[in-house]
């Protein structure tokens, strides 16, 4: 699964935020859940358009973002 065919970009879609194709819910939503420890029961009981690849596609974005992107971490 390629994490490209389930994220859009569009800026009429909630002011261009990356979210989950045929969706208004943003990626960074299933990421702060997931951070949160939140279940992925409780996720798509949260939202139940919530595709049911979408916590591995949002995954798998943040782990692109951090390899092309480098972020000042404080030692």
């Amino acid at each position: 699964m390629r994490w490209q065919d389930l994220i859009t970009v569009n800026p009429e879609v909630m002011h261009g935020a990356p979210c989950f194709r045929g969706t208004r819910i943003p990626v960074s939503v299933v990421l702060d859940n997931l951070a949160a420890g939140i279940s992925q029961v409780e996720l798509f009981d949260n939202y139940p358009t919530l595709p049911r690849e979408a916590p591995v596609a949002a995954l798998a974005y943040a782990a692109d973002l951090a390899r092309d992107r480098v972020l000042n971490i404080p030692a």
